[in-house]
């Protein structure tokens, strides 16, 4: 028994199962041929699975391309009524979305037009549940692929109408929270880009305002090394304002079997993904190695770069939760004097500013590297440390209102995972809302 017939197996016993054939019919797509520019332009949707693989809500109406009726009659594509499921069944298995207006698609779907009684949004969210017996059904050597007698075999579940309904309504609803959460968050990093570049290019005013744009008040501004920035800002090399700067050991210094289960964490480049330190890794090595390493210590404060990657010189700083711990050797560990605030420096180097200077210094080269030399180089903006605070503080205000929302995203996120599965196998019973209801 598969896994998905075990699904089936522990359905209510008042819910019924039915093959996919049983429950209406299963349409076929095609393309007109490419040669023939009457086929192409027309008024029909012509659906494709990359268009669903990547869409983000459950209908659609509008497609990358569309056919005319002589293209309809001269190729396999079918008119699927609105309302009908398209699920991707050919190398993209088991991607489903609902047509808001008629359409036709490719050959890469097998298509369910329901009969009368059975709601297509219920069979949208159980689809999701499909993939494995997908898979297990398909075959294929260039890619994998179901076939049409092979499809209509899979057998649905067939809960009451008014449930099917119910269920949908419920998911649905938690899918539209999710969007628009998802929606702000996007608002919200596009909102936090735009000011960063503002802050770095124009800092806060004593008033806590944003100076004026060069151009409305060019006096507010000088020349410098980094173009122009505010006259009270100085410009440094990274080296000039760090107490303290290392790589992490080479060779034989650090090696994989050193690595231990706990003791002394080892931070790696793929902790410093995404310009923010986000420890990935779960590698560490004993305290009597690490004083031997004690020379490539990273502690709370510290700003961190990588050597290497697409591009180097992603920057983060090593945050206060974290104990002390030891760099491996394709990071930069910079212990920056009191005229630099880490956070800013932080920002800065993630800057295109300082992105500019990287990709000076690795132009030409097919894997982008740079030296704890280099890094030393790099140029920055140094505000007076008040004005970075208030910087700083505005900030961190934008990022606690993102943090806010993400949490909240993933909270809605694993609520719908949860209650997704226990509606759609019956575990959880939607019957007492509808008494209610009636």
């Amino acid at each position: 028994m598969s896994d998905y017939q075990r699904v089936l197996a522990g359905l209510p016993n008042d819910w019924k199962t039915a093959k996919i054939e049983d429950l209406g019919s299963v349409v076929s797509g095609g393309t007109p041929s490419r040669e023939i520019s009457n086929y192409w332009g027309g008024t029909i949707p012509w659906v494709t699975p990359g268009e669903v693989t990547t869409l983000k809500q459950k209908t659609f109406r509008l497609t990358h391309e569309s056919i005319t009726n002589e293209g309809l009659r001269q190729s396999g594509a079918n008119l699927l009524p609105a309302g009908s499921l398209l699920v991707t069944t050919r190398a993209s298995l088991g991607y489903c979305a609902i047509n808001s207006v008629p359409v036709t698609t490719n050959q890469g779907f097998k298509s369910i037009v329901f009969r009368q009684g059975l709601h297509p949004d219920y069979y949208y969210h159980w689809t999701r549940k499909l993939s494995s017996e997908l898979k297990r059904r398909a075959s294929g050597t260039t890619f994998l692929e179901i076939s049409g007698a092979d499809f209509k075999q899979i057998e649905l579940p067939v809960p009451p109408s008014e449930e099917q309904q119910k269920i949908a309504q419920i998911l649905d609803t938690l899918d539209t929270q999710i969007q628009k959460t998802e929606a702000l968050i996007a608002k919200l990093e596009k909102i936090k880009k735009g000011l960063l570049h503002d802050l770095l290019t124009r800092g806060i005013d004593q008033n806590g305002q944003l100076r004026p744009m060069p151009e409305e008040a060019p006096e507010l501004y000088k020349e410098s090394a980094l173009g122009l920035i505010p006259r009270e800002w100085d410009v440094s090399e990274l080296g000039t304002v760090t107490t303290s700067s290392v790589i992490g050991p080479f060779g034989s210094d650090l090696v994989a079997s050193d690595y231990r289960s706990e003791g002394v964490p080892v931070v790696f480049v793929r902790d410093i993904a995404g310009a923010r330190y986000d420890r990935v890794s779960q590698v560490f090595v004993s305290h009597k190695k690490a004083l031997a390493l004690s020379a490539h210590e990273v502690k709370a404060g510290d700003l961190l770069l990588t050597k290497m990657g697409l591009p180097p010189c992603i920057s983060a700083v090593y945050p206060e939760n974290e104990p002390a711990g030891i760099i491996t050797a394709d990071i930069v560990r910079l212990r920056l004097n009191a005229a630099v605030t880490p956070k800013w420096a932080q920002y800065f180097v993630n800057s295109e500013y300082v992105k500019a200077q990287v990709r000076g210094i690795t132009a030409g080269v097919t894997r982008p590297k740079v030296t704890l030399k280099d890094v030393r180089s790099l140029k920055i903006a140094i505000p007076s440390t008040e004005e970075q605070a208030r910087i700083l503080d505005i900030l961190q205000r934008c990022s606690k209102r993102l943090g806010s929302e993400r949490a909240e995203l993933s909270k809605l996120q694993s609520q719908k995972s949860g209650l997704m599965d226990d509606l759609l196998t019956g575990r959880v019973r939607v019957t007492p809302l509808l008494k209610d209801a009636g």
